[in-house]
């Protein structure tokens, strides 16, 4: 296994671990934790009773981004699989895309749902928001793993027309 093939590798596993937290942050209610209970993206549990949120702006900014981040993860993911699976298939650059793109919306997600808890005493953040967080760099790292695969696939093409003596 070549380089390219390694970095392709290393992008599709820390894609579907980003994807993977992704969808287990987005989908559990420790987001924070405050005295008699705590809440989600979805949900607020006071005193062991769980109940719908009510509707915020910001909250729906942040359940948006993360679900827009967690459908490019997956599809980032799917098109990894793809060039692993089928040599012939070169589209790197889309992938490396993808999961740039994912990671933006993570970030957008992430800071606004700071932003929004940022100025609170009592609440603490959970495991929930760090998974996000976690996610973050996992899907970036995803997308430099295909572009340089794909920089290494270009620079071998640019080369191959021309003689080389040793």
């Amino acid at each position: 296994m070549g380089v390219k093939r390694s970095l392709q590798s290393g992008g599709t596993t820390l894609g579907f671990l980003a994807n993977f937290f992704i969808v287990l942050s987005s989908a559990s209610n420790y987001w924070i934790r405050y005295s008699g209970g705590h809440s989600g993206l979805w949900q607020e549990c006071n005193q062991g009773v769980c109940s719908n949120i009510p509707c915020d702006s910001r909250l729906t900014v942040t359940g948006g981004c993360m679900v827009l981040a967690a459908g490019c993860g997956f599809v980032g993911f799917v098109m990894g699989l793809r060039i692993l699976c089928n040599e012939g298939y070169s589209r790197g650059q889309t992938t490396c895309s993808v999961f740039f793109i994912s990671g933006l919306l993570l970030l957008i997600a992430l800071t606004v749902y700071t932003v929004k808890n940022a100025w609170k005493d009592d609440v603490f953040y959970s495991w929930s928001y760090f998974l996000g967080w976690l996610a973050l760099p996992f899907s970036i790292l995803a997308g430099f793993c295909f572009l340089l695969a794909d920089m290494i696939m270009q620079s071998t093409d640019a080369i191959s027309g021309f003689p080389v003596c040793l």
